[in-house]
């Protein structure tokens, strides 16, 4: 007996109204599509159809039944028949520079029978999508940025949440760490997701709740820097409303809390590496986008200073510290990552749906499936180690792009596949320094064509500044107090004119005590609410995406 196959529903196709315009609108259930065309009468029966609008089913946000209004009704000039029903399609339009809008067309029609049909069929096709979160848990973060978060999410997000019948639990938090603290208690099976409104830190605050519950209910000891830590299925979707919104921008392709709110409602997924950072075999932090030593942590640590400036302290601090002009010395040890496709020069960036994430994320799979099985040496692996006065060691997880760097401090970086680009510049002139941060702000220029800048795509690395090296293992604990006392005195007085200091990590956007660390990347841990940056539709697709 063969195997009975199931039929596509049927396509459905009206002369609907819009606008006191007719137009031919087409429901395809089998390529998931919803058309409509203007009709335009002429001579008799022939007709030119002009205005066509193409959106697929997996970008209508919500459909339902509109409600007449009588005004509108009789300047339709419908008043002859008998009165229409109508309903409204919300849907999601790409305006320029990645930007999402909710917008909504109204369909017309005289026969009751024929609009309950196609409400129907829209809303059993929306059914369909799965994938699409219907519970929330939202955490807002009053005090980020300008203040404006809790006022963000009601008058932008909310509403939009409403539209597509999506319930949230709200909480507004009230100290540091409030939201990572209420993660390791909430029950997480209640939610499809968690949302942050905020900057990077209430975005981090979340991160680490959430990969620290996971790791709690599978124990696992995150203090130990070679374990294995367990995926988060559960996504996180980022509602931008801080001074600083890194990850956002480099994974949207746009600060928009409207357009982030619409990732969240489609139910978009992208699934994103989280960096590990350990010191003396203890965890100390995790990172998604930028671990960086010398210039950027001087900037963040000086900017500390300056909060009163609000953003504007990050310009200030930058000045200043590009003044001092300060190198630091130490030893940097890396993992290269040879199983990755790209590499940190090829100009091949992270977009949606890309191929140098899918294959490298599967090349690193089967390699860690090998080693599971005994067939690789883990141990055997091979260590690159350099030693030098460096300006700064900066290890980026993804592009950082942002407004004023649109490319990032490494273009070709990527989201999801298991490696970070070490970017190295060694000591070099002010003016050589100057026209590396330079680069950073154009499109087409090369910020790593300069001798005194390297960089590798690793898997791992560690760095040691040079006063730990010089420490005597049988030292008194007194003299080691000593040493350490002097680099903070040191640091906090520049003037003395010794440039044997020790600065600080810069750990997205937060500030790390710690100065010998030891970063691992761990492919995909985590899953966003976004889609990944859309290619615009007039540039060429690169040929090694499919």
């Amino acid at each position: 007996m063969e195997p009975v196959q199931q039929s596509s529903p049927p396509v459905l196709c009206s002369v609907l109204s819009v606008k006191s315009h007719s137009c031919e609108v087409t429901l395809d259930p089998g390529r998931a599509l919803l058309s409509w065309t203007e009709v335009r009468p002429r001579l008799g029966r022939d007709r030119s159809r002009a205005g066509g609008h193409i959106v697929p089913v997996s970008e209508i946000v919500s459909v339902g039944e509109a409600e007449i209004d009588e005004k509108y009704y009789q300047g339709m000039q419908w008043k002859h028949m008998c009165k229409p029903h109508a309903f409204t399609v919300h849907y999601v339009q790409r305006m320029k520079k990645h930007r999402w809008r909710c917008k909504a067309v109204t369909f017309w029609c005289g026969d009751e029978f024929l609009c309950c049909h196609w409400l129907q069929a829209l809303n059993d096709l929306l059914q369909q999508q799965t994938w699409r979160p219907k519970h929330l848990l939202v955490y807002i973060n009053p005090y980020g940025g300008k203040k404006k978060g809790k006022q963000i999410y009601e008058k932008k997000v909310a509403p939009l949440f409403s539209l597509a019948t999506i319930s949230t639990e709200v909480i507004v938090t009230e100290y540091a760490n409030h939201a990572r603290d209420n993660l390791y208690e909430v029950n997480l099976e209640k939610y499809d997701g968690v949302v942050c409104v905020g900057g990077d830190g209430m975005f981090s605050e979340v991160l680490h709740g959430l990969i620290g519950r996971v790791q709690k209910d599978s124990d696992v000891d995150h203090n130990n820097p070679t374990v294995s830590l367990s995926r988060c299925n559960m996504r996180i979707g980022i509602i931008p409303a801080g001074s600083t919104d890194c990850v956002c921008f480099a994974t949207v392709g746009i600060s928009d809390p409207v357009t982030s709110a619409l990732h969240i409602i489609l139910g978009d997924c992208q699934p994103l590496d989280v960096s590990s950072v350990h010191h003396k075999k203890m965890f100390v932090k995790y990172s998604v986008s930028l671990l960086g030593y010398g210039f950027y942590g001087d900037v963040l640590k000086g900017s500390e200073k300056n909060r009163w400036l609000g953003p504007a302290r990050y310009d200030f601090s930058g000045f200043k510290t590009f003044l001092s002009h300060r190198y630091y010395e130490g030893t940097v040890s890396f993992q290269p990552a040879k199983w990755a496709v790209g590499s940190p020069r090829d100009k091949i960036c992270c977009t949606y749906g890309c191929y140098i994430c899918r294959q490298s994320s599967k090349q690193l799979e089967e390699q860690q499936r090998a080693r599971t099985c005994g067939l690789e040496n883990n141990e055997q692996e091979d260590w690159t180690t350099i030693k030098g006065k460096f300006m700064a060691i900066n290890a980026a997880s993804m592009s950082c792009a942002c407004p004023r760097s649109p490319k990032g401090l490494s273009p070709a970086a990527h989201l999801a596949d298991g490696t970070a680009d070490l970017i190295l510049v060694r000591k070099c002139s002010r003016l050589n320094f100057l026209r590396h941060l330079i680069r950073h702000t154009t499109s087409n220029s090369d910020q790593f064509d300069f001798p005194f800048v390297d960089v590798y795509r690793i898997k791992s690395f560690q760095f040691t500044p040079k006063h730990f090296e010089e420490e005597d293992s049988e030292s008194t604990d007194l003299e080691i107090i000593g040493k350490k006392n002097f680099a903070q005195i040191c640091t906090d007085h520049p003037s003395c004119g010794c440039n044997q200091l020790n600065s600080v990590w810069n750990c997205d956007g937060e500030t790390l005590d710690q100065t010998a660390i030891e970063m691992r990347i761990h492919c995909q841990l985590i899953k966003l609410f976004v889609r990944g940056i859309e290619e615009s539709q007039n540039e060429d697709k690169n040929p090694s995406r499919v």
